[in-house]
Protein backbone atom coordinates (compact mmCIF):
# COMPACT_ATOMS: atom_id res chain seq x y z
CA UNK A 1 0.00 0.00 0.00
CA UNK A 2 1.38 3.30 -1.11
CA UNK A 3 1.99 5.76 2.15
CA UNK A 4 3.64 8.92 2.50
CA UNK A 5 7.33 8.61 1.44
CA UNK A 6 9.65 9.11 4.70
CA UNK A 7 11.45 12.37 4.40
CA UNK A 8 15.40 12.47 4.45
CA UNK A 9 18.04 14.25 6.18
CA UNK A 10 19.87 16.27 3.75
CA UNK A 11 23.37 15.77 2.51
CA UNK A 12 26.14 17.72 4.30
CA UNK A 13 26.47 19.61 1.14
CA UNK A 14 23.02 20.59 1.21
CA UNK A 15 23.42 21.93 4.57
CA UNK A 16 26.74 23.89 3.82
CA UNK A 17 24.50 25.21 1.05
CA UNK A 18 21.99 26.45 3.31
CA UNK A 19 24.51 27.81 5.49
CA UNK A 20 26.24 29.12 2.80
CA UNK A 21 22.91 31.34 1.65
CA UNK A 22 22.36 32.12 5.66
CA UNK A 23 25.34 33.99 5.63
CA UNK A 24 25.70 34.99 2.18
CA UNK A 25 29.17 33.76 1.76
CA UNK A 26 29.73 35.38 -1.33
CA UNK A 27 28.82 39.26 -0.62
CA UNK A 28 31.66 38.66 1.88
CA UNK A 29 33.77 38.49 -1.07
CA UNK A 30 32.71 41.76 -2.12
CA UNK A 31 33.93 43.24 1.34
CA UNK A 32 37.49 41.69 2.40
CA UNK A 33 38.99 43.66 -0.74
CA UNK A 34 38.87 47.11 1.59
CA UNK A 35 40.37 45.42 4.68
CA UNK A 36 43.27 44.42 2.62
CA UNK A 37 43.40 48.08 0.79
CA UNK A 38 43.26 49.50 3.89
CA UNK A 39 46.23 47.66 5.65
CA UNK A 40 48.30 48.08 2.60
CA UNK A 41 47.82 51.61 2.47
CA UNK A 42 48.72 51.97 6.41
CA UNK A 43 51.53 49.38 6.44
CA UNK A 44 53.41 51.58 3.33
CA UNK A 45 52.58 48.57 0.73
CA UNK A 46 53.66 45.48 3.23
CA UNK A 47 52.05 42.98 5.31
CA UNK A 48 53.30 39.38 6.58
CA UNK A 49 51.30 36.51 5.77
CA UNK A 50 50.26 35.91 9.71
CA UNK A 51 48.57 39.29 9.41
CA UNK A 52 46.85 38.91 6.30
CA UNK A 53 45.40 35.48 7.26
CA UNK A 54 44.06 37.17 10.29
CA UNK A 55 42.49 40.48 9.01
CA UNK A 56 40.72 37.87 6.73
CA UNK A 57 39.28 35.44 9.87
CA UNK A 58 38.61 38.67 11.62
CA UNK A 59 36.92 40.08 8.53
CA UNK A 60 34.68 36.66 7.96
CA UNK A 61 34.12 35.98 11.85
CA UNK A 62 32.48 39.93 12.02
CA UNK A 63 30.49 39.37 8.84
CA UNK A 64 28.97 35.92 10.32
CA UNK A 65 28.29 36.96 13.57
CA UNK A 66 26.36 40.52 12.19
CA UNK A 67 24.40 38.57 9.37
CA UNK A 68 23.29 35.47 11.54
CA UNK A 69 22.65 37.80 13.93
CA UNK A 70 20.12 40.25 12.16
CA UNK A 71 18.63 37.00 10.64
CA UNK A 72 17.68 35.95 13.69
CA UNK A 73 16.30 39.74 14.96
CA UNK A 74 14.68 39.91 11.93
CA UNK A 75 13.01 36.67 11.33
CA UNK A 76 9.35 37.49 12.41
CA UNK A 77 9.93 40.18 9.97
CA UNK A 78 11.23 38.43 7.09
CA UNK A 79 8.96 35.44 7.87
CA UNK A 80 5.72 38.15 7.43
CA UNK A 81 7.43 39.12 4.22
CA UNK A 82 6.89 37.62 0.60
CA UNK A 83 10.17 38.86 -0.45
CA UNK A 84 12.34 37.19 2.01
CA UNK A 85 9.78 34.25 3.56
CA UNK A 86 12.06 32.24 1.45
CA UNK A 87 15.80 32.51 3.56
CA UNK A 88 17.14 29.38 5.13
CA UNK A 89 16.21 30.35 8.30
CA UNK A 90 12.92 31.68 7.85
CA UNK A 91 12.15 28.26 5.64
CA UNK A 92 13.31 26.31 8.28
CA UNK A 93 16.42 25.00 6.28
CA UNK A 94 18.49 26.89 9.17
CA UNK A 95 17.51 25.66 12.56
CA UNK A 96 17.42 28.82 15.29
CA UNK A 97 19.71 26.98 17.43
CA UNK A 98 22.23 26.82 14.20
CA UNK A 99 21.87 30.70 13.46
CA UNK A 100 22.85 31.17 17.90
CA UNK A 101 25.97 28.35 17.15
CA UNK A 102 26.59 30.54 13.81
CA UNK A 103 26.39 33.97 15.30
CA UNK A 104 28.27 32.91 18.14
CA UNK A 105 31.17 31.01 16.37
CA UNK A 106 31.15 34.59 14.17
CA UNK A 107 32.21 36.62 17.05
CA UNK A 108 34.54 34.02 18.50
CA UNK A 109 36.35 33.77 15.47
CA UNK A 110 36.72 37.40 14.90
CA UNK A 111 37.52 37.97 18.77
CA UNK A 112 39.96 35.40 18.56
CA UNK A 113 41.49 37.00 15.13
CA UNK A 114 41.78 40.45 17.15
CA UNK A 115 43.37 38.75 20.10
CA UNK A 116 46.19 37.45 17.54
CA UNK A 117 46.81 40.41 16.46
CA UNK A 118 47.54 42.66 19.34
CA UNK A 119 46.13 44.66 22.04
CA UNK A 120 44.98 47.27 20.55
CA UNK A 121 42.34 45.00 18.34
CA UNK A 122 41.43 43.07 21.17
CA UNK A 123 40.59 46.67 23.17
CA UNK A 124 38.93 47.60 20.15
CA UNK A 125 36.82 44.37 19.20
CA UNK A 126 33.91 44.80 22.00
CA UNK A 127 32.71 47.88 20.55
CA UNK A 128 33.31 46.22 16.60
CA UNK A 129 30.65 43.48 17.94
CA UNK A 130 28.31 45.63 20.11
CA UNK A 131 27.81 47.93 16.81
CA UNK A 132 26.94 45.18 14.48
CA UNK A 133 24.97 43.80 17.23
CA UNK A 134 22.55 47.10 16.93
CA UNK A 135 22.05 47.31 13.52
CA UNK A 136 18.98 45.07 13.36
CA UNK A 137 17.53 47.27 15.64
CA UNK A 138 18.27 50.52 14.07
CA UNK A 139 15.48 50.42 11.08
CA UNK A 140 13.02 50.35 14.38
CA UNK A 141 14.01 53.30 15.74
CA UNK A 142 14.75 55.82 13.05
CA UNK A 143 14.17 56.63 8.99
CA UNK A 144 18.01 56.51 8.59
CA UNK A 145 18.98 52.58 9.14
CA UNK A 146 21.32 52.74 6.20
CA UNK A 147 23.76 55.10 7.71
CA UNK A 148 23.89 52.54 10.64
CA UNK A 149 24.91 49.94 7.99
CA UNK A 150 27.74 52.23 6.14
CA UNK A 151 29.22 52.70 9.82
CA UNK A 152 29.60 48.53 10.10
CA UNK A 153 30.70 48.42 6.73
CA UNK A 154 33.69 51.19 7.69
CA UNK A 155 35.10 48.81 10.30
CA UNK A 156 36.23 47.02 7.70
CA UNK A 157 38.96 49.42 6.19
CA UNK A 158 39.75 50.65 9.48
CA UNK A 159 40.19 47.35 10.93
CA UNK A 160 42.62 46.31 8.34
CA UNK A 161 44.73 49.80 9.32
CA UNK A 162 44.73 49.37 12.85
CA UNK A 163 45.41 45.40 12.24
CA UNK A 164 48.90 46.20 11.22
CA UNK A 165 49.84 49.09 13.91
CA UNK A 166 48.41 46.68 16.89
CA UNK A 167 50.84 48.07 19.17
CA UNK A 168 51.21 51.60 17.82
CA UNK A 169 50.43 54.89 19.41
CA UNK A 170 46.59 55.98 18.61
CA UNK A 171 47.35 58.82 17.34
CA UNK A 172 49.57 57.76 14.71
CA UNK A 173 46.82 55.05 13.79
CA UNK A 174 44.93 57.45 13.37
CA UNK A 175 46.71 59.31 11.24
CA UNK A 176 48.09 55.95 8.83
CA UNK A 177 44.18 54.91 8.78
CA UNK A 178 42.75 55.74 4.97
CA UNK A 179 40.18 58.33 6.33
CA UNK A 180 38.69 59.28 2.38
CA UNK A 181 38.32 54.68 1.79
CA UNK A 182 36.27 54.38 5.11
CA UNK A 183 34.45 57.20 4.13
CA UNK A 184 33.64 56.47 1.06
CA UNK A 185 33.09 53.25 1.84
CA UNK A 186 30.12 54.18 4.31
CA UNK A 187 28.53 56.31 1.87
CA UNK A 188 28.51 53.61 -1.06
CA UNK A 189 26.96 51.02 1.23
CA UNK A 190 24.78 53.68 2.91
CA UNK A 191 23.51 55.00 -0.57
CA UNK A 192 22.97 50.95 -2.41
CA UNK A 193 20.99 50.02 0.73
CA UNK A 194 18.53 53.11 0.42
CA UNK A 195 17.98 51.97 -2.86
CA UNK A 196 17.62 48.18 -2.04
CA UNK A 197 14.76 49.05 0.41
CA UNK A 198 12.48 50.38 -2.00
CA UNK A 199 11.58 46.96 -2.29
CA UNK A 200 10.37 46.84 0.94
CA UNK A 201 8.62 50.27 0.99
CA UNK A 202 5.01 49.34 1.06
CA UNK A 203 5.46 46.36 3.45
CA UNK A 204 7.56 48.55 5.62
CA UNK A 205 5.39 51.17 5.97
CA UNK A 206 2.49 48.94 7.23
CA UNK A 207 4.71 47.22 9.71
CA UNK A 208 6.23 51.00 10.96
CA UNK A 209 9.61 49.39 9.83
CA UNK A 210 11.36 52.44 8.98
CA UNK A 211 13.81 53.42 6.02
CA UNK A 212 14.26 56.57 3.99
CA UNK A 213 11.90 54.95 1.26
CA UNK A 214 9.28 54.13 4.28
CA UNK A 215 9.55 57.58 5.14
CA UNK A 216 10.23 60.14 2.56
CA UNK A 217 9.36 58.01 -0.55
CA UNK A 218 11.31 56.16 -3.58
CA UNK A 219 12.20 59.52 -4.72
CA UNK A 220 14.27 60.70 -2.06
CA UNK A 221 15.95 57.55 -1.74
CA UNK A 222 17.10 57.31 -5.18
CA UNK A 223 18.36 61.57 -4.58
CA UNK A 224 19.93 60.85 -1.44
CA UNK A 225 21.59 57.32 -2.59
CA UNK A 226 22.85 59.57 -5.62
CA UNK A 227 24.59 62.29 -3.91
CA UNK A 228 26.06 59.45 -1.35
CA UNK A 229 27.62 57.82 -4.04
CA UNK A 230 29.06 61.25 -6.39
CA UNK A 231 30.85 61.68 -2.38
CA UNK A 232 32.18 58.61 -2.34
CA UNK A 233 33.08 58.30 -6.16
CA UNK A 234 35.11 61.31 -5.60
CA UNK A 235 36.48 59.83 -1.98
CA UNK A 236 38.26 56.93 -3.80
CA UNK A 237 39.36 58.84 -6.53
CA UNK A 238 41.05 61.37 -4.16
CA UNK A 239 42.73 58.54 -2.33
CA UNK A 240 43.21 56.90 -5.46
CA UNK A 241 45.77 60.15 -6.88
CA UNK A 242 48.81 59.30 -4.73
CA UNK A 243 48.72 55.96 -5.16
CA UNK A 244 49.36 55.36 -8.91
CA UNK A 245 47.67 55.33 -12.22
CA UNK A 246 46.46 51.89 -11.36
CA UNK A 247 44.77 52.77 -8.22
CA UNK A 248 43.33 55.92 -10.20
CA UNK A 249 41.84 53.60 -13.07
CA UNK A 250 40.35 51.20 -10.69
CA UNK A 251 38.59 54.30 -8.43
CA UNK A 252 37.30 55.74 -11.78
CA UNK A 253 35.81 52.27 -12.76
CA UNK A 254 34.36 52.02 -9.89
CA UNK A 255 32.95 55.42 -10.33
CA UNK A 256 31.65 54.67 -13.88
CA UNK A 257 30.11 51.47 -11.88
CA UNK A 258 28.37 53.45 -9.51
CA UNK A 259 26.88 55.74 -12.07
CA UNK A 260 25.42 52.96 -14.04
CA UNK A 261 23.90 51.50 -10.38
CA UNK A 262 21.91 54.70 -9.85
CA UNK A 263 21.05 54.96 -13.93
CA UNK A 264 19.45 51.36 -12.85
CA UNK A 265 17.89 52.53 -10.44
CA UNK A 266 16.23 55.66 -11.70
CA UNK A 267 15.01 52.99 -14.70
CA UNK A 268 12.90 50.69 -11.30
CA UNK A 269 15.58 47.99 -12.25
CA UNK A 270 16.52 47.71 -8.26
CA UNK A 271 17.99 44.43 -8.18
CA UNK A 272 20.17 44.85 -10.62
CA UNK A 273 21.27 47.74 -9.19
CA UNK A 274 21.86 46.32 -6.07
CA UNK A 275 23.88 43.35 -8.01
CA UNK A 276 25.86 46.16 -10.42
CA UNK A 277 27.11 47.94 -7.16
CA UNK A 278 28.63 44.59 -5.34
CA UNK A 279 31.45 44.99 -7.97
CA UNK A 280 32.46 48.21 -6.38
CA UNK A 281 34.37 46.79 -3.88
CA UNK A 282 36.08 44.54 -5.84
CA UNK A 283 37.43 46.53 -8.33
CA UNK A 284 38.14 49.31 -5.83
CA UNK A 285 39.37 46.88 -3.02
CA UNK A 286 41.63 44.51 -5.12
CA UNK A 287 43.18 47.59 -7.67
CA UNK A 288 44.22 49.95 -4.94
CA UNK A 289 45.57 46.50 -3.17
CA UNK A 290 47.63 45.93 -6.33
CA UNK A 291 48.98 49.47 -7.05
CA UNK A 292 49.90 49.59 -3.28
CA UNK A 293 51.60 45.81 -3.69
CA UNK A 294 53.50 46.70 -7.33
CA UNK A 295 54.00 50.43 -6.41
CA UNK A 296 51.92 51.43 -9.98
Amino acid sequence: MGGPHPRHAPGPMAVLAEYGRFLRVSHTLFSVPFAYAAALISAGGVIGWDTALLIGVAVLGLRSFGMAWNNIVDREIDSANPRTASRPLVAGKVSIRGAYLTAALGAAAFTASAALLGPLPLLLAPLYLAIVYAYPYAKRMHCFPHLHLGAVFALIPIGGAIAVWPEGDIYTIIEKIPWNYVVGSALWVAGFDMVYSILDRDFDRKLGIRSVPACFGAGAAKALSSTFHAAAAALFILEALGLGALALASSLIAAAVLAYGQLLAYRGRIMESFNANLYVGVVVGLGTSLAVLLGA
